[in-house]
């Protein structure tokens, strides 16, 4: 690439009057381009194409990064000053202006953090992973967050921003990890069960009798991991001796640990150790020993307690008018039993089943995680939380659905409950915008199967039609030739065979054909516009073409799900479950598709990153994300019209196609051609020209598209 031409004064104040909007803003940027002026070629560029990148963000930030760029080019070079903008830009847009300009006003801070990426673990980077870790483990579902410490509430773990102790990332990880599981461990082991508070505030010294309690504790909560989880227990134990040395325990302490060492051990024996040991010398904490924070962790366990009874209650209700559907005249259910299981082990969470009449009875998995829970703070499950929830005992404020508003999402309990964040892509920064869109999952209200009914009678013929061309499908074979056995003569084969045997050579014993059985391995979601545009006759057309279509597949056996997605600004970005990969074709599923309607505005990168990441959920060879919508990506919020949302959009199918989904996209947008081309890719896309079609050349193109 040639190298671009070295600028003079009015050139680059031109390009700063239009980048700072000075017309607008009243920025004076005479000064600036002066300075500029006396740059080499590349770095004039450089410090212009970032101030560009940050004004789209805001002007102001864009203006003092320029010039503060200048100041410290000798210090940092282009990459660290392009990461540091970037670093100010997503501040701005977690916390604001007065955030992003104390990040232009730090370089050095930054340099200091900037060191800790390049060597540590990120928490974003490693939060995904230690979920998954934390999901594994036995005991309550618990959420990892971010915080300055880490520490438990009992029902969150909480974690530095950064992990930077060690001098490489896979061990920072390590130490991450390591946290974890010992503050998974306070979970599982009663640490959390007493109001410690009380306990230190007994001693002259509470922050004292706190280490002592903490550093005791953390002896035996070692050992319990050691018994579950013995291989992270041994990376526990080489990541102590690097950070902290293994010095052995000596006197007293040595026998405190004996003891707590035991399986036996509980709570309780710490607190007795650390009367015992509160005058003598605190060895020092682990590295990954954490803080303990008991007065949030107990009014944590107080809200819980409440709230896990009054859920199981009414979860216990569900399952009783499950039980007595049907019979009218049997009387509600009292109570439920609890029935020892012969195959427990002794330390098992829940060695017991829900019963009833002494006999087991399933339940949902939502009972076992709410009494496991349960277990973990009071260690029994008492009678009277067994006894299903009467009329009126419902209380929203229990479920923390009170504060429910979808205009609030960044905090309470919308933000913590079901609430997926997502990257959006700035054309003009030229990078992502954190966590910019927020995105919650809703089940659709089931509607009237009449409809359903009605488009079984209206394309009758079609349906029939359909069947055979997908039955086809799925039985479709393949000739395989030169085999060592199979049902029939591989002409070619015997005859070079022949031709072998007359030349001298060893005959081939690969002369047979025969006919294997394709076995298709395709998962597809659908994901279907529900915006305000589709009102009308489209919707009832995406409706229909649902229907005629899914008749097809379960035909076929491909295995799909159907979602439909609208939004409101970036911070309501819904998607809408009408039919997930386990569910059935049943009338459950049947009425939520008669119940498609239309809602918002079509923001469609947030949902094709949740939809694609569901994808990749899915063991399949091949997985297709197949759109159905009738126009361009579209919101309230003015910033997203046009050309931002085409570029996000197509920066969202770049991330699916690195991820291995094929995407597609049936619309009915005759402005269509002038943008899909552009987010799709060439054959990735069709147009209709007449909805009517839509019902049915959907199954039609489906066909080609999973076949190709």
């Amino acid at each position: 690439m040639a190298p671009r031409p070295r600028l003079d004064y009015e050139a680059i104040l031109s390009h700063l009057d239009r980048d700072l909007e000075v017309e607008f803003t009243f920025i004076h940027t005479e000064a600036l381009a002066r300075r500029i002026a006396g740059l080499d070629a590349d770095t004039q560029h450089f410090i212009l194409d970032w101030t560009r990148r940050a004004a789209a963000t805001n002007t102001e930030l864009a203006f003092q990064f320029a010039q503060r760029a200048i100041e410290h080019l000798e210090q940092a070079g282009h990459e660290v000053i392009s990461a540091w903008c970037l670093h100010a830009m997503d501040s701005y847009d977690r916390s604001g202006l007065t955030a992003a300009m104390s990040v232009i006003r730090d370089l050095e801070g930054f340099l200091a953090l900037g060191y800790q990426r390049a060597h540590g673990a990120g928490f974003e980077d490693s939060a995904a992973v230690l979920g998954h870790f934390v999901q594994g483990l036995d005991g309550r579902r618990l959420k990892i967050e971010p915080d300055d410490q880490a520490w438990t509430d009992g029902e969150i773990l909480y974690l530095p921003g950064i992990m930077a102790h060690l001098d490489n990332r896979e061990d920072n990880f390590q130490l991450y990890k390591a946290h974890v599981a010992h503050l998974w461990a306070q979970t599982r082991c009663g640490t959390l069960n007493l109001q410690l508070a009380r306990h230190f505030e007994a001693f002259a010294d509470p922050h004292r009798a706190r280490a002592v309690f903490h550093r005791l504790e953390a002896m035996r909560l070692d050992a319990f991991v050691a018994r579950e989880l013995p291989g992270l227990a041994r990376t526990m134990q080489r990541l102590q001796a690097t950070l902290g040395g293994a010095r052995p325990l000596e006197g007293e302490w040595a026998r405190a640990q004996a003891q707590l060492e035991r399986a036996g051990a509980g709570v309780r024996d710490s607190l007795a150790w650390m009367r015992r040991l509160y005058a003598s010398e605190v060895p020092p904490p682990l590295c990954y020993q954490g803080v303990l924070r008991p007065e949030a962790a107990w009014e944590a366990r107080l809200a819980r307690i409440e709230r896990d009874k009054a859920h199981l209650r009414q979860l216990l209700r569900v399952v009783a008018d499950e039980i007595t559907e049907g019979a009218p005249e049997r009387e509600p259910l009292e109570s439920f039993d609890l029935l020892p299981r012969e195959d427990a082990a002794e330390d098992d969470l829940l060695p017991f089943e829900i019963a009833l009449q002494d006999a087991p009875i399933p339940v949902p998995d939502q009972v076992r995680e709410r009494l496991s829970s349960i277990m973990l703070d009071l260690g029994e499950i008492p009678p009277e939380y067994l006894s299903p929830a009467g009329d009126g005992e419902y209380d929203p404020a229990l479920f923390g659905e009170e504060e429910g508003d979808t205009a609030d999402v960044w905090s309470g309990t919308y933000h913590e409950e079901g609430a997926f964040f997502y990257n959006e892509w700035d054309r003009a920064r030229q990078a992502y915008k954190k966590d910019w869109c927020v995105l919650r999952e809703i089940e659709i209200e089931p509607g009237d199967t009449g409809f359903y009914r009605a488009t079984l009678d209206k394309y009758a013929g079609h349906v029939r039609s359909l069947r055979r061309t997908f039955e086809i499908l799925r039985g479709e074979d393949r000739l395989l030739k030169r085999q060592r056995d199979g049902e029939d003569i591989d002409i070619d084969a015997l005859v070079e065979a022949w031709g072998d045997i007359h030349s001298g050579l060893e005959m081939s014993d690969q002369i047979f054909t025969r006919m294997h059985r394709e076995e298709r391995n395709i998962a597809v979601m659908f994901m279907v516009d529900m915006s305000g545009s589709t009102r009308g006759w489209i919707n009832e057309a995406e409706r229909e073409a649902l229907i005629l279509l899914a008749e097809s597949l379960e035909t076929l056996g491909d295995r799909y799900a159907i979602y439909g997605f609208s939004g409101w600004t970036r911070k309501r970005c819904d998607v809408y479950r009408v039919k997930d990969f386990g569910d059935p074709w049943d009338e459950a599923s049947i009425a939520r598709v008669c119940h498609i309607e239309p809602k918002d505005y079509t923001r469609m990168g947030a949902p094709i990153r949740h939809l694609v990441k569901k994808l990749g959920e899915v063991d399949a060879r091949t997985k297709l994300l197949v759109t159905l919508s009738d126009g361009k990506p579209d919101d309230y919020d003015l910033e997203y019209r046009g050309e931002y949302g085409i570029e996000d959009t197509r920066q969202a199918l770049f991330e699916a196609r690195r991820e291995g989904v094929h995407a597609f996209c049936i619309t009915i947008d005759r402005e269509g051609q002038d943008y899909l081309p552009h987010m799709y890719g060439a054959a990735n896309y069709v147009v209709l020209d007449d909805i009517a079609q839509l019902p049915l050349k959907v199954s039609d193109i489906y066909r080609r598209i999973t076949t190709r």
